[in-house]
């Protein structure tokens, strides 16, 4: 993609994402030119010919009843502060309504969003119902894709009469004012624009309403959070997967047939997704017999050289004939040995249910990509104009005041993300805490390490950071959308608060992709000491020692005891299922992450400083390290998260 065509009719969030992260720059379609033109030719000539036109020839939201002069009522006064020729009135009010509304404050704008929002008023111009000229339509491109990127502070839109003062801190560069970074460097708008070979404009009939009045933060900080969010539901499925690996756990409940009964989009897609994630793994499913629970290592553990290093020790129950009353069917099937799985047929909700609550939240993200599309290519400034009206006998039918600047549609599409977004994380946190609390972790060691001197504190406090970003994800999901404050003097008595709404859900993002980091991290540590547990098992299994492995199963019975032969007869069954099976590994797609991964961060034996480590797996989440293994489908257009 190496260049855009807009023409207000088939810009996509692919399109934009490519022009806002990538600098892709954009092109204005000629036949839609001709559109823009006519519009603005039409608004001349009733302007021209005296027509009392909303914006144009009267003032703003409570000013509206006030016509404009045909000259200004002080010229005739001979007065110091008095204004002195230049621009006309229509042309001072365009002027005055940029820079009186470029009031906006807080931390400037990222450059891809402000980059974003340029596009998306561009392209919603090339509709040709906002009379704005050609000539500064592509002004305004020319300052895009020369790399004039005005700066915008994020707070001050209520989300209607759209993003006024953001979008006017955009506009303000083109007239000469306000800020901008050119080259990295922070520059007055006039200078900015004079480093990039541009002059400033004057603006005429409409165009600053044209310029401020519309969607375009909101919009943008929604298409970009919204793609964020479809890298991280791929992030949180593999994240999923990787614990689901780690705990040896069941696929039942990600069988295709199990969701044609309840078919929701999302959730269905979910678990279709994480099967593929876990194609190849040899550890779901595994039979519970195989899987030894952790023991804390002791000297005596070990005979063999290459096993005296590992830092635990494993074990077995073994469960004699005279229990198994009422189960006999289950040991039709399975050895009576339990170690680290617990003998039943389902997960905890965390994981069973991974694809009903993964499914959910993308089925909001659907939701919202929905509106988006919709709000991309729709004309969201006011009054709207209609040149060629059939039968339009007055102005009013040709130049019409709506309320396609209420943000109203973006802004719920994004309480329903908002809300989504801590369930993502919170699930994920649940599964962490999981894999790390010795009560739950199906046999694996306590917070993940050996800890035989009792002296090593190993993933414990990973589960409280995540914790803590999960509640303040929680926090911060309240719906900014059903908070109305009135403005302009009630004339505005019903806003949207959709900036601040898609703001919130763009910010909510990294902490989201902290928490599916932390649990990659926690899942690689408790996969590879799932894996070495087993390895060990089956190296002793190897030996054809069926007393070494013994040695390793509780409540076995002595030599002479009425069951010891049966004992024998079935720990050689667990040694030939050991040592006979398939390699003990992960899905594919796991492994491919997995390996990443431990590229970067190594297996942690014993506590060491872990805030490297921190840093590295959430820098691996943002740089999209994981998308190759997440959704590979995406690894064509992934841009790396500012």
């Amino acid at each position: 993609m190496d260049k855009i065509i807009l023409d207000g009719r088939s810009l996509t969030r692919a399109q934009l994402v490519a022009a806002a992260r990538r600098g892709v720059a954009v092109e204005l379609d000629p036949a839609q030119l001709e559109r823009v033109r006519h519009a603005a030719d039409f608004l001349a000539e009733k302007v021209s010919c005296g027509e009392p036109t909303y914006g144009v020839t009267t003032g703003f939201g409570s000013n509206a009843d006030k016509l404009l002069g045909g000259h200004r009522m002080r010229d005739e006064l001979v007065l110091q502060d008095a204004p002195k020729g230049g621009a006309s009135l229509m042309e001072e009010l365009q002027h005055n309504l940029i820079v009186t509304h470029a009031v906006c404050v807080g931390k400037p704008f990222a450059p891809d969003v402000v980059r974003a929002m340029l596009v998306i008023r561009i392209n919603t111009l090339m509709r040709g119902h906002s009379g704005i000229r050609v000539s500064t339509l592509q002004a305004l491109t020319a300052m895009l894709n020369r790399g004039v990127v005005p700066v915008v502070p994020e707070k001050g839109s209520v989300g209607a009469s759209g993003d006024l003062a953001p979008l006017s801190h955009l506009a303000i560069v083109l007239l000469g004012g306000g800020e901008a970074f050119f080259e990295g460097e922070r520059l007055p708008g006039g200078e900015a624009l004079k480093r990039a070979g541009l002059e400033p404009i004057r603006l005429s009939f409409k165009e600053g309403l044209a310029l401020n009045n519309g969607t375009a933060q909101m919009l943008a900080t929604a298409v970009l959070a919204l793609d964020e969010l479809e890298y991280l539901l791929g992030v949180a499925d593999l994240a999923a997967s990787m614990t689901l690996d780690a705990f040896a756990g069941r696929s039942g409940a990600l069988r295709p047939e199990v969701h044609a009964l309840r078919p929701h989009p999302g959730q269905v897609e979910a678990a279709s997704h994480v099967r593929q994630l876990l194609a190849g793994s040899t550890l779901v499913d595994i039979p519970y017999h195989l899987v030894p629970r952790f023991k804390p290592w002791s000297a005596e553990a070990w005979t063999l050289p290459q096993d005296q290093a590992l830092s635990f020790d494993i074990g077995w129950d073994w469960v004699p004939a005279n229990q198994r009353h009422g189960r006999e069917a289950f040991y039709d099937r399975f050895l009576p040995f339990k170690g680290g799985k617990k003998h039943q047929p389902q997960d905890a909700y965390c994981l069973r249910c991974m694809p009903q609550v993964h499914g959910a939240v993308r089925d909001a993200w659907a939701q919202a990509c929905r509106v988006i599309d919709v709000e991309l290519n729709s004309v969201t400034d006011n009054p709207l104009i209609f040149p060629d009206a059939e039968g339009a006998q007055f102005i009013e039918e040709q130049v019409i005041s709506a309320g396609h600047f209420h943000g109203m549609p973006l802004a719920l599409a994004m309480s329903y993300v908002k809300a989504a977004i801590p369930v993502l994380a919170s699930i994920s946190e649940r599964r962490l805490n999981k894999l790390v609390d010795p009560a739950t972790n199906d046999g694996l060691p306590a917070f993940l390490t050996g800890n035989e001197d009792g002296t090593d504190s190993g993933f414990m406090i990973v589960q409280y950071t995540a914790a803590a970003l999960v509640n303040d994800l929680a926090t911060r999901a309240h719906p900014a959308s059903v908070y109305s404050i009135p403005t302009s003097a009630n004339a505005e008595d019903h806003v949207s608060m959709g900036a601040n709404e898609a703001r919130h859900v763009l910010e909510m993002m990294e902490d989201l992709g902290h928490v599916l980091a932390l649990e990659l991290y926690t899942a690689a540590q408790a996969l590879d000491y799932r894996r070495e547990m087993l390895d060990a098992a089956r190296r002793l299994a190897a030996r054809g020692d069926w007393r070494a492995l013994a040695a390793k199963i509780g409540n076995a019975p002595r030599e002479g005891h009425p069951h010891y032969a049966q004992f024998e007869q079935e720990v050689r069954q667990l040694m030939a299922a050991l040592s006979e099976g398939e390699d003990f590994h992960a899905g594919t797609a796991v492994r491919t992450a997995h390996a990443l991964l431990r590229e970067r961060i190594a297996f942690m034996h014993r506590d060491r400083a872990m805030d490297g480590d921190i840093r590295t797996i959430c820098d691996l989440q943002q740089q999209r390290a994981f998308a190759a293994a997440a959704h590979p489908w995406l690894v064509a257009d992934v841009v790396a998260y500012p």
